[in-house]
């Protein structure tokens, strides 16, 4: 039981790691547009490439690793990771680092998706859900404490300090990996046809747009996050970088309150949370103008923001349950598709309006989500044997 703790949080700091590596970059996008002697609009390729690849790659290198033993998946993903922040850390030309960005791109949702399913095979079925909570903790500390520590090594040391940060985390992980994970060959190996045909459903796609619809919703609004408290609260960057910090630190807990519920009640928590986000975002929009309640606000936005990576996880793994990590794939890459769009539509929407209307979005998609949520919870009253097969 002991080891098997060890390698979830094994598998948790990968993900970490992974994350800082990710969305790290965007606090230290001025520095390294300096660096590399570009733009700052150029630099931000490194950002927008790297979600685009993501997006398009996750299934099909997930297919390609499918036969694959999943400790040599794991271990080999993590350390392109280690490799691609220590590049990061020596180069001073653009197109190195960019080739260098798109490269973890294409591994990093391998590496989610058999993450998951290998945390969901190491416990007892009952406690599926709590192992996948605690890789998805990754995430949310990520956002907490990666993202920020990686901008204040970049202003206090320097900025290859920074990736080197990025370089040791992730070795630490294949470390662990090596060292904790036992051998784990694909016991079912299941054809790339049988793993495509669950995109047969239309279960599945309902599925698929309420998580594209939860995903925008969620970055349409914290994706401008600064905007939003400067412009429509009047908070300085002091305030802003503090609660940038609080926002993270709440979504480690809401991630466990989130997968608590979902182990009570599946069906349910689904349902709640885009409307908790609909509930989030009315509340932002009422409370923007004003310090004191925004203060009250933001905590309760971390609170549920924090749920969307793993409701929306579980509820499309119960319409792949034949092929897991297949499905985790999907979850990665239209996860990206909606925050491509969400924050697409609300840079769109911010240079029109202003960003005290992006509550408005976020509004709008959280409620299209519920909506994909409810027609798909329709077809299984329709066909209600089949919605008795579905794990919870």
């Amino acid at each position: 039981m002991r080891t098997t703790t060890i390698t979830i949080a094994t598998l948790a700091l990968g993900v970490f790691g992974i994350i800082t590596t990710e969305m790290g970059i965007v606090g230290v996008l001025p520095q390294v547009a300096d660096r590399l002697h570009v733009g700052t609009s150029t630099a931000g390729l490194l950002v927008g490439a790297f979600a685009l690849v993501i997006a398009v790659s996750g299934p099909f290198m997930t297919l390609l690793a499918s036969r694959i033993d999943r400790r040599t998946v794991l271990a080999s993903a993590i350390l392109v990771f280690a490799i691609s922040n220590a590049v990061y850390a020596l180069t001073t030309r653009f197109d190195v680092m960019l080739a260098f960005r798109i490269l973890p791109a294409v591994v990093h949702p391998v590496f989610f998706s058999v993450a998951l399913t290998t945390a969901a095979r190491l416990v007892p079925a009952a406690d599926a859900t709590r192992a996948t909570t605690r890789v998805f903790a990754g995430v949310t500390v990520g956002f907490a404490l990666g993202v920020p520590l990686t901008s204040y090594l970049a202003e206090h040391l320097s900025l290859e300090a920074a990736f080197w940060f990025g370089a040791a985390i992730n070795l630490l992980a294949f470390l662990g990996i090596l060292r904790f994970l036992p051998t784990m060959p694909v016991e079912r190996r299941l054809s790339y046809g049988a793993q495509v045909g669950v995109l047969r459903s239309g279960r599945m796609w309902l599925s698929i747009l309420s998580v594209v619809f939860v995903f925008a919703a969620m970055f349409s609004v914290y994706g401008y996050f600064a905007e939003y408290l400067d412009e429509v609260t009047g908070m300085d960057g002091s305030w802003v970088g503090a609660l940038l910090m609080v926002f993270g630190l709440v979504m480690i807990l809401g991630n466990f309150a989130f997968g608590a519920l979902l182990r009570r009640d599946a069906t349910r928590t689904a349902l709640a949370f885009p409307a908790l986000c609909l509930a989030v975002y009315v509340l932002l929009y009422a409370v923007g103008p004003h310090m004191a309640p925004m203060l009250v606000a933001i905590p309760i936005w971390g609170l549920v923001h924090s749920g969307g990576l793993i409701v929306s996880q579980h509820w499309l793994g119960r319409d792949a349950r034949d092929a897991p990590e297949f499905g985790n794939s999907l979850f990665i890459s239209f996860s990206n598709l909606g925050i491509t769009a969400g924050t697409t539509i609300g840079g769109w929407l911010l240079s029109v309006t202003g960003p005290r209307q992006l509550a408005w979005l976020g509004a709008g998609f959280a409620l299209a989500a519920l909506g994909c949520t409810v027609l798909r919870l329709s077809l299984d009253r329709v066909r209600p044997g089949v919605a008795a097969q579905l794990p919870v």
